[in-house]
């Protein structure tokens, strides 16, 4: 794992990202490392407790909850969500991919819980091309610092879905949907369940929707990737961008369900190794070791293959990271290393995040890695140096 260090240099050294870090447990041996500046303009250095914006690294932490709550048998996978969110009743789909935002059809099915956990709902996210997402940038879904989850889930109420539900897998708004839900069922605010339920047992103490003023001065800069000049930029203003979406460091209200928490490589590490058993290290269950394995399993049939995520700029992808992974209930999850060059292992799952971070789970190697950076539209050279590494030196 030595030589992540010179790897990732060049990629510092390129200017393509600020800085990284990275933090990988294999067994009981800890690999971790941290190169480069938490901002460009100030050369400040990343410390041991520099702080992300995790984006959809966000989604596994909602998914473990609405699991809890399964287990605990408050909600179960098919209930329909008009059962806990009677606003989306009304609900319409368009027509065809291509049809006009009003020429829309009735719903066959309802979308289910485990639709929210596949992303087989029938939503769409504002950075992808379709019709939809145009309607969630026009009506300026996500967008607002202010605005409450409640509000948020409200607005894309009464808006059509993109493909009637089970149908198609669509990466989309559906984790959103969840963390609404969890707050009609638990009654609270999702920013207390998240405390009480995972970031307390976990001692993740640095992990929240809201960062505390004196810990400002350790968050990393956020940049863009610009692949015509080959060097970031400052995030782009344009609204139908990922970069467009509200993440507010000091509101006290703001909470989401796809995006939002603020972490550090450390705090997320914690939550990644829960997830090889279900417990925290002191033993106390987060989550069962058979609901774990029916998560981190693929539901998908083969007709939903192979998963792509496009944004709306891009007509066809150079590479589809997607191609090996199936999905389950709120992670990809490893089917075929043949697609990736045999690097990998089978069962291997985790997820992402829009600036560049990145974690995986692989049980069957007793491994977990977590990577860290702020970089929006990035290179995909780090992550696949990364994935790469780890598994040449296994």
């Amino acid at each position: 794992m030595h030589n992540l260090k010179n790897l990732f240099t060049q990629h510092i050294d390129a200017g393509l990202y600020p800085g990284v870090e990275w933090k990988i447990i294999h067994q009981n041996s800890i690999f971790e490392g941290r190169l480069g500046y938490l901002d460009f303009s100030s050369k400040k250095s990343l410390g041991t407790n520099s702080l992300y914006r995790i984006w959809s690294m966000t989604k596994p932490v909602i998914s473990v909850v609405i699991l809890q709550l399964i287990e605990e048998k408050k909600i179960k996978l098919d209930d329909i969500i008009t059962e806990y969110l009677p606003q989306f009743k009304n609900l319409k789909v368009l027509k065809t991919r291509d049809s006009n935002i009003s020429d829309t059809v009735h719903i066959k099915n309802i979308p289910t819980i485990k639709d929210l956990l596949l992303h087989t709902a029938g939503f769409s996210y504002n950075f992808l091309g379709d019709a939809v997402a145009k309607e969630y940038d026009r009506v300026g879904l996500f967008h607002s610092n202010n605005t409450t989850l409640e509000d948020e889930i409200n607005l894309l109420s009464t808006l059509p879905l993109l493909c009637q539900p089970s149908t198609e897998w669509v990466y989309s708004v559906a984790v959103d949907v969840l963390a609404r839900i969890i707050e009609v069922i638990t009654k609270e605010k999702l920013q207390s369940v998240l405390e009480k339920r995972i970031f307390q047992p976990l001692e993740m103490i640095d992990t929240s929707f809201m960062l505390d003023p004196s810990k400002l001065d350790r968050l990393m800069t956020s940049y863009e990737f610009d692949p015509l000049h080959k060097k970031l930029n400052d995030p782009s203003e344009n609204t139908q961008k990922i970069g467009g979406y509200g993440y507010p460091t000091n509101s006290a209200t703001y909470a989401r369900g796809g995006h939002g928490l603020f972490s550090s490589l450390e705090d997320y590490s914690k939550f990644a190794q829960m997830l090889l058993t279900g417990k925290t290290k002191t033993g106390e269950i987060i989550i069962s070791q058979s609901m774990l394995s029916l998560a981190t399993t693929n539901h998908l049939s083969s007709s939903f293959f192979p998963l792509e995520i496009k944004n709306f700029d891009v007509d066809v992808l150079e590479e589809n990271d997607l191609e090996p992974y199936g999905w389950g209930l709120g992670f990809r999850v490893m089917m075929d290393i043949d697609k990736i060059n045999g690097i990998g292992s089978i069962g291997e799952f985790g997820w992402a995040g829009a600036a560049a971070t990145y974690f995986l789970v692989d049980p069957k190697n007793d491994l977990t890695a977590v990577l860290m950076t702020q970089v929006l539209g990035a290179e995909n050279i780090l992550k696949k140096d990364f994935v790469k590494t780890i598994y040449q030196n296994l």
